[in-house]
């Protein structure tokens, strides 16, 4: 019986430490990045507006490790909190609305690729990809945002 119970404790702590670091996105959306709604123009001018930068998700709807990135990362708290505060995020399908054009100007080996931007455009850092394990992913990219950021 003592060990049961101490077995089902330590379940519990480690499903607690294991899950802590992912908190997932509330039902109204507020947790984790939130994506800008406008065009490529209107949030180079938001972000050099409010002085940020711009971080572009660059997705195709079939590609499932975007997929991945959408549900698994961009929805953690931390990363969020982070990139809500220092960049406009910019979520571009890059083979509908003006992501075919956008992408003559940032092309992309594969999907995804982020772009972290300053204001005017420029190129400060690229990442393809999703870091493995998921897991770690937010705090990746994270790592890149403030070290790319202002």
């Amino acid at each position: 019986m003592l060990k049961s119970n101490f077995l089902t404790a330590l379940l519990i702590v480690l499903s607690i430490s294991v899950f802590a670091g992912n908190t997932p996105a509330k039902k109204d959306g507020t947790t984790g990045i939130q994506f800008f709604n406008g065009t490529f123009k209107e949030a180079l001018a938001k972000a050099k507006k409010e002085n940020k930068m711009v971080m572009m998700d660059c997705y195709t709807t079939w590609c499932g490790p975007c997929k991945v990135l959408k549900k698994q990362v961009f929805v953690d708290k931390a990363l969020g909190d982070y990139m809500n505060a220092k960049y406009v995020c910019v979520a571009m399908d890059y083979e509908n609305g003006e992501g075919p054009a956008v992408a003559q100007q940032y092309p992309v080996d594969g999907y995804p690729t982020l772009y972290f931007l300053d204001a005017s455009g420029k190129v400060k850092k690229t990442m393809s990809g999703v870091p493995q394990p998921t897991s770690g992913a937010a705090g990746a990219i994270l790592t890149l945002a403030k070290k790319y950021g202002k």
